[in-house]
């Protein structure tokens, strides 16, 4: 009997219109004290390997950022409530662009199931019954990924080769949404800023189906490194979700990825020389660096991520997708591996090769 493939036939992705990048700089920068921390920041914010991040918070009058007189945060930090009031507005709608753009890709008629995964945010009903609803889909099998973090999006491509390797004439909507611009918080030391300057916004769509055309889904992999469970953490707050990301993950990464052992544990006994493409998770440049010289990859290697973290930042599991769809767009050949990396410290992700 013949095994039937899940491929993402395209991807289509959205953010926000505003800018916020430049603006957190010099709000954060304003925050510091120090003469020589606020120095260190700005060096280490230019060497960040970050443009541009977007925020869906309505800008200030006059157009300013949300941290200007009259934005979001111009007087003190708003509660969780009022943030997670601007998710169930926001986060719907810029999924809904997200999946119009898919649509100038493929065909998104005769749904049969929605994955949706976001933690930035909680509503109920939730935001997969809001786009399901926005998309006459209320019929449909759904299912909702939260609170996994920036490997948010692999469990849901994850759960749509599950579903159409049991149900081939599946069409399965994965969608990815991430508003974490509403989480800024009142921090002041220098590599707290730094953590937030990295987050930006933003949405992306998939359609995985039998049809054997874009990226074939293999072998997913998920494994959680020995004794890191307390260096990512993402929290709820009183006012918004709290976000701890210890300086000590992106050493952790790289020693564990030299590890011939653990690399085997996640895609096999591939040499990572031979394996022609990578979706790694622009969870920062350091990060990416980490991941290049724990396998010791050509400079261009991890090109993808490194374009996608310039232009967006890290939108959390919405980051992968946005990767995928780079890959996609350039027509690369060969077997491919996806990484990302969240809490726990967890590593997971997929095997996954272009469709011929």
């Amino acid at each position: 009997m013949t095994e039937t493939t899940a491929c993402i036939n395209a991807i289509g992705c959205a953010v926000p219109d505003q800018d916020v990048h430049l603006p957190f700089i010099h709000w954060a920068a304003g925050r510091i004290e120090d003469d020589r921390a606020r120095q260190l920041f700005t060096r280490m914010a230019e060497r960040s390997g970050i443009a541009h991040r977007w925020s869906v918070l309505p800008a200030a009058p006059g157009g300013g950022s949300p941290v200007d007189r009259g934005g979001f945060y111009a007087n003190g930090m708003p509660s969780t409530a009022e943030r997670m009031a601007l998710y169930g507005e926001y986060a719907p709608a810029l999924a809904l662009r997200a999946i119009d753009g898919l649509r100038g890709q493929a065909r998104v008629d005769g749904v049969t199931h929605l994955v949706v995964a976001s933690c930035t945010g909680f509503i109920a009903p939730g935001v997969d019954q809001v786009i399901a609803a926005a998309l006459g889909l209320e019929d449909v099998e759904r299912t909702l990924v939260g609170f996994m973090g920036c490997y948010a999006a692999v469990a849901a491509l994850r759960t749509a080769r599950h579903i159409v390797r049991s149900e081939p004439a599946a069409r399965v909507l994965v969608v990815t949404v991430e508003l974490s611009s509403l989480h800024l918080q009142p921090e002041q030391q220098v590599d707290r800023l730094l953590m937030m300057l990295q987050f930006g916004d933003g949405a992306a769509a998939a359609l995985v189906t039998a049809r054997n055309e874009g990226i074939r889904l293999r072998q997913p992999f998920a494994l959680t490194l020995p004794g890191s469970s307390g260096l990512i953490r993402w929290n709820v707050g009183d006012s918004g979700f709290l976000m701890h990301l210890s300086g000590e993950v992106p050493g952790r990464i790289q020693s564990a990825l030299k590890d011939g052992g653990i690399r085997n544990r996640l895609w096999g006994s591939d040499d990572p020389a031979d394996i022609g493409q990578w979706a790694v998770h622009a969870g920062g440049r350091s990060i990416l660096d980490a991941v290049e010289h724990g396998l010791g990859l050509d400079s261009d290697a991890l090109s993808a991520s490194r374009s996608v973290l310039a232009r967006y930042g890290n939108m959390s599991s919405a980051t992968l997708m946005f990767i995928l769809a780079e890959l996609l767009q350039q027509q690369r050949r060969g077997s491919g591996v996806a990484l990302a990396f969240g809490p726990g410290v967890a590593a997971e992700g997929f095997r996954f090769t272009a469709a011929e």
